[in-house]
């Protein structure tokens, strides 16, 4: 079990409705249904019985509900003993972030840490992952969101994100390629992957590659610099039918009716997502801002 499917579970019974627990944590509705769902399977019991008129707790539940509540105690017991080790909050937090978020995942993050050191004001920048991790070591951002985990005793680095990728096709071919369990990769052979520029993320490019080449697809030519902006060229790309683009569940961004998300058959893409910091910082607002993205967000968002 993990803090943030025991802290949703408390939202949930406390709130007595899964919507009105939703709305106190910032998630939508459906997310938060699915992780009570995954923790029930998890643990092979029924936890609560949905109503018409909210939720109620079985026997397992109430047995879990006073265990979770000691767990999330003493967890916040510990690091508000560790604290008294650390830095105060305050000042400005520099935040390095992709194109490309789970879109409740920054909004959640930043709620907790105005709620818990609203002094600190928060910068974000938008850039590649390795102009992140550039300007963490030359002291130019506090904390990155990075797809590619950096090597060197220099930066500390924890996993907040897992997303099953999947693929943007226009709808037509997409008709045509999807089955029931969505896309086969091999299937898009003969259209083009519409790539983002390798230098802003190499390990991940290359994984990518690999993934491709695995299933007999072309690679093709590397991109220029100037395709970061994959968010404004994704969709008249793929428009036009003869190239295909990768996006997570939930991509934020409206889509046309000429072009239609997928899910990858088997889900052979798994894109990850590192809070990147420096090694030697003791910010108490950095570390609740880290802690708040790791609790959030599924290790592995499901299409």
């Amino acid at each position: 079990m993990e803090l943030r499917e025991l802290r949703a579970f408390v939202a949930v019974v406390e709130a007595g409705a899964m919507s009105k627990a939703a709305r106190r944590l910032h998630v939508s509705q459906p997310a938060l249904s699915q992780t009570i769902t995954a923790l029930e399977r998890r643990l092979g019991v029924r936890l609560l019985v949905r109503t018409s008129t909210g939720v109620r707790v079985t026997d397992a539940g109430t047995t879990l509900l006073a265990e979770a509540r000691g767990v999330l105690a003493r967890h916040d017991q510990a690091l508000a003993a560790m604290a008294r080790h650390a830095k105060t909050g305050g000042g400005v937090l520099r935040v390095g972030v992709p194109l490309e978020l789970p879109p409740e995942l920054l909004p959640t993050a930043l709620d907790r840490l105005a709620q818990a050191y609203p002094d600190t004001r928060v910068q974000a920048r938008h850039l590649s992952s390795v102009a992140q991790v550039s300007a963490l070591r030359a002291g130019e951002l506090d904390v990155g969101l990075v797809r590619e985990r950096p090597a060197g005793a220099d930066l500390d680095a924890a996993l907040v994100v897992e997303e099953n990728v999947g693929v943007l096709l226009a709808a037509d071919v997409a008709e045509k390629l999807a089955g029931p369990d969505g896309v086969r990769l091999e299937s898009l052979a003969g259209l083009d992957w519409f790539a983002f520029a390798r230098a802003g993320s190499p390990a991940w490019y290359d994984e990518l590659a690999a993934i491709l080449r695995s299933h007999g697809l072309d690679v093709g030519p590397d991109v220029p610099e100037e395709q970061r902006l994959i968010v404004e060229l994704k969709i008249p790309a793929v428009s036009a039918g003869g190239a295909y683009a990768f996006a997570p569940p939930g991509w934020p961004y409206p889509l046309p009716d000429t072009v239609r998300w997928s899910p990858l058959a088997g889900n052979p893409i798994i894109r990850r997502t590192w809070a990147v910091w420096p090694a030697t910082s003791h910010r108490r607002d950095l570390a609740a801002f880290v802690a708040a993205l790791e609790d959030h967000q599924p290790r592995r968002s499901r299409a």
